[in-house]
């Protein structure tokens, strides 16, 4: 069994400890915070067996075996770099880096350590994905020529100072939730990218609203947005020759609704166990037993792509964050 710590104590942190009880090869036993009330209320919350009032003591523990990083984005290089030299396996929240440079430095650290490392793109593993994928690879929606995913969401006038909105965090519409839309796309479509053109709405250095359109050599074209002030459905599409998919919560369903050209209709289910979180963390054990130091699915090569893609559209929506420089 595998002995998991998690770096951050915030409402992502929760989420994972929620999730973990779930996943027979995993104990979660320990948390760091900056601050010792927030790590010992978290340690009371979820019953962990330890608790650190710093980053570096929980690295420098003998305790955890896996790091499971949930600290804004700027945190994510610092906080991953520290765990990997300190030879703890690291599962790093998304996106794993504000940049592909910070990315490969990361990737970079983990081989020289030779420990795990991976982005926590927890989506890509629940059965709603899975099932989406297999109906894609069975011909019965056709040529795909059309995907969708719209994932915004309003902040209030109280949460003004929240991390998302500053662009030292690395903040913005795109990283936090435009990823999802991004790999969804990369997903059924693949790397065959054409053309790609952003558009945005700024706000205070950020991208309060982004727009991205892409284009695919074989014809393909996908429509994506992401707000941080602006709530619209979570909605996502497939079109193809032989049908539509209509799916809720897109880049991590539960139900998918498909309409064939023919007058039929499906509705396809696939439940999570607690709240989706489970699957990833589950995947990581398998890697981390089977002596695996990049997962098969969420590879370096995949967390690189979209990276890079988010470089070339901040370029784009003109979005610069310090950690460019």
């Amino acid at each position: 069994m595998l002995r998991f710590g998690i770096v951050g104590t915030g409402n992502i942190a929760h989420r994972f400890a929620r999730a973990i009880s779930f996943v027979p090869d995993a104990k979660l036993v320990a948390v760091a915070s900056r601050t010792k009330e927030k790590a010992e209320f978290f340690q009371k919350e979820f019953g962990l067996c330890y608790s650190f009032d710093s980053y570096e003591a929980m690295a420098q523990s003998d305790v955890i075996d896996v790091a499971y990083i949930a600290v804004p984005h700027q945190f994510h290089k610092p906080c991953t770099l520290l765990m990997l030299k300190s030879k703890k396996h690291v599962l790093c929240e998304k996106p794993m880096a504000v940049n592909e440079k910070e990315a490969l430095e990361m990737f970079a650290c983990a081989k020289e350590n030779q420990r795990f490392l991976m982005e926590a793109m927890w989506a890509r593993f629940v059965p709603g994905t899975i099932k989406l994928l297999e109906l894609v690879q069975s011909g019965k929606l056709g040529t795909l020529q059309e995907i969708g995913g719209d994932f915004c969401y309003a902040l209030s006038e109280n949460q003004l100072s929240h991390h998302v909105l500053k662009v030292e965090n690395g903040g913005g519409s795109l990283l936090d939730v435009g990823i999802y839309g991004l790999n969804f796309s990369k997903w059924f479509f693949g790397e065959t990218v054409k053309t790609m053109d952003a558009k945005a709405t700024l706000w205070k250095g950020i991208d309060s609203y982004t727009e991205v359109s892409l284009t695919y050599k074989e014809g393909g074209i996908s429509h994506l947005s992401s707000a941080v002030f602006l709530d619209k459905p979570n909605f996502g599409y497939l079109k193809g020759t032989k049908g539509k998919a209509s799916i809720p919560h897109f880049y991590a369903p539960e139900t998918v609704n498909i309409d064939y050209v023919d007058g039929t209709h499906e509705t396809i289910t696939a439940p999570y166990k607690a709240n989706g979180f489970e699957y990833q963390i589950q995947h990581v054990c398998d890697c981390i037993q089977q002596g695996l130091l990049e997962s098969p699915v969420i590879t370096k090569e995949h967390t690189l792509f979209i990276l890079k893609q988010m470089d070339a559209i901040r370029k784009q929506i003109h979005v610069h964050y310090p950690q460019d420089d």
